[in-house]
């Protein structure tokens, strides 16, 4: 299998959770932003990674959306499994849904614009700088929405921690997709150290997942 995907994308980083949890083999194409349109929207219509290329027989062309891909790779490999069964799946899919609308885009907002203030010095390089203000206007980062955004993350983090620190799994007795959703779409908050001091648990089951899905730690953990 062939993976699109920007290499920084909290939410190419969700496929690659749950392919390296499936132990499924594949391979990565790491796109330039701007072109990477040229190359996927034909496959799918759309203009987002990640974009999921089976290339095995009698399977899609192509996969867009990593929901989309995490629904695809539990049909294809049901073993081991993310699916839950009965109402659990149901909580479990719930959850995922809330992490990928909402608690992912409050994720992106926070951190490019700690990226663009005090996070510069992280990679203060010119082209670093450029896709960061790219990616600032395109998805309208204002000091308004970015307030909204840590008022989500607030929430979001009250939810996980009800959940995290007295079990295992957010939801049933073992990884589902909603583990997966979560552990992608907050990792790159590792980076911000007032995230990592306040909420070392979270950061800990982060990387929990991660070792279990055998894909490298985000930067900063």
């Amino acid at each position: 299998m062939l993976l699109l995907q920007f290499s920084t994308s909290h939410y190419c980083r969700k496929a690659r959770l749950a392919l390296g949890y499936k132990k499924i083999s594949y391979t990565v194409n790491n796109l330039t932003p701007g072109l990477h349109a040229l190359k996927i929207k034909p496959l799918t219509g759309l203009t987002t990674t990640p974009v999921l290329l089976p290339e095995v027989d009698g399977q899609p062309k192509a996969i867009g959306d990593s929901t989309q891909i995490l629904k695809f790779l539990e049909a294809y490999s049901p073993e081991p499994p993310l699916s839950l069964g009965s109402t659990l799946d149901t909580e479990a899919w719930m959850l995922e849904d809330w992490l990928d609308e909402s608690i992912g885009t409050a994720t992106r907002f926070v951190y490019y614009d700690y990226r663009a203030g005090e996070g510069k010095a992280i990679d203060p390089s010119f082209s670093s700088q450029l896709v960061i203000t790219i990616v600032r206007q395109q998805y309208g980062i204002t000091p308004a929405a970015v307030a909204l955004a840590r008022d989500r993350l607030t929430t979001a983090f009250a939810v996980l921690q009800e959940r995290w620190q007295t079990r295992p799994y957010l939801v049933g007795d073992r990884l589902s997709v909603a583990d997966i959703a979560a552990a992608a779409l907050l990792s790159p908050l590792a980076l911000i150290p007032e995230y990592r001091q306040k909420y070392p648990w979270l950061f800990e089951r982060i990387a929990q997942i991660h070792h279990n899905c055998n894909e490298p730690l985000p930067p900063g953990l």
